[in-house]
């Protein structure tokens, strides 16, 4: 207690602290104004104890604009302690200082002695106005040199139709302002420059004050995007309330943003990391047009002008339905004449089968394997329809006193101990009331010998390959369209969703460097950029609605023919199931709507919205190629898609990752090989084969059989020069991918797809004709047809108005102006003809063996 009362004693004995005194006021800065004038270059000094003030004045008319523009040079280099330049108008004031200091990349500091700025210009009024600007020069340095010249802006108000160069610097940026004519109503500011680099930024902005014309704050406001070579911005006049706007360019401090190189950033062994870098003159040469843009009758004609197109190929289905329901009902009125009683003879009259538009069977061969009656050496059965027991397909009697047909190979004499088929094949078949799973027929254990013995026959006709319920693979083929109506729901949704709220970021921050449009003719209609890209989908849509209403008119008249047990719906030609066809006519429609939300904002994170239905168009248009002579072994729908799901999922990515990655190509490499032995093996054998533990014994077992013990060639001689050609084209392919790397994976694996088919396609085509069958007009003309739009489509596919493999800078040196009636371009035209080619190839596939509709199945051969 002692201690802290001498402590308090000893606090209060202390004298009061005095107050610190404070500095000493430096010397009052001296204040030097001047009269300047324009075009007068004024070189002067400055210092900490110095403020010059310069005194403008000029006349402004109500009606006619003109620019000022402020250059500053300084001499001296202290660049930590820069000259403040403060230019004061009536409405804004615009200040810098100089070294101008701007940041790149990774905070990169580069610095600029040179800088010009252009005024902002104040509105009047009055018919003509005096107004004065003052620009006031400080530093807080010892002594600064600098220079200074006040001028009138030349062309400042661009005129429509006429170009005007100029050039820019980092830190001289330009801008001009622009006003709509009457009776426009949106224009298209194009700028050009001979030189990719320096990069630069151009930008639309409305008539405020201050202009932001530096790369730091250029995006700020407005509309704007990278430049190389071109540039394009589409102006609509309600956007700006002042019916004017100014175009600012603006060169940036680093190439990186527009695809080049990133400079090495210079350091001195005695430099900071934060020390500027001077970039002497980035300068760039620059010309800058503004004309108008189409205008709103432009729009409804192209609309009418789309719509007339596509709706014209109803009316040219109509018309051939109606021309092939004349012929068939002559024919038929013919057949009644000619079946009813003669009045000579009393007999029926005969009708030769040329009339009816078949050769007779007798004549019907099989090209170089003779008239196809011989069997293997083994001694196989003959197919099912070779039996003299009756055989009964779905809407058949079971007591049909119709002779079944002849079976395409003559069964050869069964001998002693030998198992007869005849129980197996020749049994009737009823419908069951109760199941139709098709696991009912494949449960039982002849069955599946019956099927190992017949789908191995060195010449199988299709009712080999035909034997399943009719209600078991209809059903079966039906999940085709179910599931990808499905999977076009929930794809579709969350795409839709995606590609609005781009097209919303893009109007709200005005970066339209998100999207790669063709800018030159990129037509913007209510929120969308880009209009006639989205419209030139139509055709896809249009014409796989139509190519439903054929299935489903086609699938109508089948089943009304059924209805009436006629032997060619029932015995007779490829065996009808409709449900790859829904399935192909509904991918045909969803890549038309996927495809035109990929063009509302086409980049890089979307591009699989434009190239997943490809890829499925391609794949079911093989599996329907191989389902018409295989009808009970093709691949379910599950397979299938989870194939193509498959696919898809290396698409992207290859797309992602595949760039310069050595690893991935080598994988995907390895994949596409082993997949292509697996599928060749699966086509060879029929599906008679096992991939379990043992398989590369019974590899080694025929290699040792047929290659070393005796020299023999391949049992089915077709489907091995189908094989090694597909394995030939796949495995060059692959070669391909791995040496070149080509950038665009998406393409490249499409492509592979289309090869595929086209391959598959020649060959059926040649084994048709090989086979002594024919192809009639309609399938001939659309053959022909498709093939010549497909030369055209492929064309203007590969003009490249625009690609996302490069910066948005760059994809614009590709961009064009528009090619038909000033609205659609290269790749619109691209729309129009592949949707065409597309249709017309469903047509082919669909009336490609029309003529087999009177042929009876066992004498149709499977290649």
């Amino acid at each position: 207690a002692l201690a802290r009362a001498l402590l308090a004693w000893a606090l209060l004995a202390l004298p009061p602290a005095l107050p610190q005194p404070l500095p000493e006021p430096r010397g009052s800065r001296r204040v030097v104004e001047k009269e300047a004038e324009f075009n007068i270059d004024y070189a002067d000094w400055v210092n900490a104890d110095l403020l010059n003030i310069y005194a403008f004045n000029h006349s402004v008319r109500r009606n006619r604009t003109e620019g000022v523009r402020v250059s500053v040079n300084v001499l001296s280099d202290h660049k930590d302690l820069p000259v403040l330049f403060v230019v004061r108008q009536k409405e804004a004031v615009v200040s810098f200082q100089v070294p101008l200091i701007l940041r790149g990349l990774y905070q990169r500091k580069y610095a600029y002695q040179e800088v010009s700025r252009t005024l902002c210009q104040p509105q009047t009024k009055a018919e003509v106005e005096t107004q004065h600007f003052y620009v006031d020069v400080s530093t807080l340095s010892l002594n600064t040199s600098y220079q200074l010249r006040v001028t009138r802006v030349e062309n400042f108000v661009l005129r429509t139709n006429k170009r005007f160069s100029f050039n820019a610097t980092a830190s001289q940026p330009q801008y001009f302002k622009y006003e709509f004519p009457a009776g426009v109503d949106s224009v298209i500011v194009k700028v050009t420059s001979a030189m990719a680099f320096p990069c630069s930024v151009i930008s639309i902005q409305d008539i405020l004050c201050p202009v932001y014309d530096l790369d730091n704050n250029v995006a700020f406001i407005g509309m704007y995007q990278t430049m190389t070579k071109k540039a394009a911005i589409t102006v609509q006049k309600k956007d700006f309330p002042s019916n004017s706007f100014y175009v600012v360019v603006v060169v940036k401090t680093e190439d990186e943003v527009c695809g080049g190189p990133l400079p090495y950033y210079p350091l001195s062994k005695d430099a900071s990391p934060d020390e500027p870098v001077d970039q002497h003159n980035r300068q760039k040469m620059l010309e800058v047009m503004v004309s108008p843009a189409i205008t709103s009758e432009a729009y409804v004609s192209s609309v009418l002008f789309c719509l007339g197109i596509f709706l014209s190929f109803y009316v040219l289905t109509i018309l051939i339905a109606c021309w092939k329901s004349c012929q068939r009902q002559k024919r038929k009125g013919l057949l009644s004449v000619m079946d009813s009683p003669s009045l000579d003879t009393g007999h029926s009259r005969s009708i030769p089968d040329s009339f009816l538009g078949h050769s007779p069977y007798d004549s019907y061969g099989y090209g170089s394997f003779g008239n196809g009656s011989s069997s293997s050496a083994d001694g196989v059965t003959n197919s099912m329809g070779s039996s003299d027991v009756p055989y009964s397909y779905m809407g058949e009697s079971q007591g049909s006193s119709a002779v079944p047909p002849q079976g395409c190979a003559d069964s050869p004499g069964l001998g002693t101990g030998e198992r007869s088929l005849e129980n197996v094949a020749g049994r009737p078949r009823l419908d069951s009331l109760s199941s139709i799973e098709e696991d009912d027929y494949d449960t039982l254990a002849d069955i599946d010998y019956d099927k190992n013995v017949i789908r191995t026959k060195q010449y199988l006709c299709v009712a080999d390959l035909a034997r399943k319920d009719k209600r078991v693979l209809r059903k079966k083929y039906q999940i085709y369209f179910w599931n990808i109506a499905t999977i076009a729901v929930f794809y579709a949704l969350p795409v839709i969703q995606l590609v609005i709220t781009y097209q919303t970021v893009v109007n709200v921050t005005g970066n339209q460097d998100i999207c790669y449009y063709n800018f030159l003719c990129a037509h913007p209609l209510g929120n969308l950029s880009a209009f006639n890209n989205i419209l030139s989908n139509l055709g896809y849509v249009l014409l796989g609605l139509l190519f439903l209403l054929i299935i489903l008119q086609r699938e109508i008249n089948y089943n009304r023919a059924l209805l009436r047990n006629e032997a060619h719906a029932t015995e007779c030609g490829i065996p009808k199931h409709f449900g790859l066809f829904y399935a192909m006519g509904t991918a045909l429609m969803m890549e038309g709507l996927l495809s035109a939300c990929y063009h509302v904002c086409p980049n890089y994170t979307n591009f699989q919205f434009d190239t997943s239905f490809m890829y499925m168009i391609a794949g079911l248009c093989m599996l329907k190629l191989y389902q018409k002579r295989h009808p009970d072994i093709n691949a379910s729908a599950y397979s299938a898609y989870a194939c193509l799901a498959l696919v898809i999922f290396f698409s992207v990515v290859g797309v992602v990752f595949g760039k310069g990655n050595t690893a991935f190509w080598i994988v995907f490499s390895v994949i596409h090989i082993v997949a292509t032995l697996l599928l060749s093996t699966q086509l060879y054998y029929m599906g008679r084969w096992k991939l379990d533990t043992g398989i590369l014994r019974r590899i080694l077992h025929v290699l040792y059989t047929d290659c070393v013990r005796q020299c023999s060639g391949p049992m089915y001689v077709d489907r091995m020069v189908l094989l090694v050609m597909g394995n030939i084209v796949n495995w060059s392919l692959a070669a391909y991918g791995l040496i070149v790397r080509p950038n665009d994976f998406a393409s490249y694996l499409l492509a592979i797809g289309i090869c595929n088919l086209l391959l598959y396609f020649a060959f059926y085509i040649i084994m048709k004709l090989r086979s002594g069958e024919r192809i009639k007009l309609i399938p001939l003309l659309c053959i022909i047809g498709t093939s010549v739009v497909w030369g055209f489509a492929l064309f203007f596919f590969f003009q490249g108005l625009s690609t996302w493999q490069k910066t948005p800078a760059e994809s614009r040196e590709h961009n064009r102006d528009c090619i038909l009636l000033d609205f659609f371009d290269d790749h619109d035209i691209w729309h129009f003809l592949s949707s065409i080619a597309m249709f017309g190839s469903f047509l082919v596939l669909l009336t490609l063996d029309d003529d087999l509709d009177c042929i009876q199945r066992d004498k149709i051969y499977v290649f």
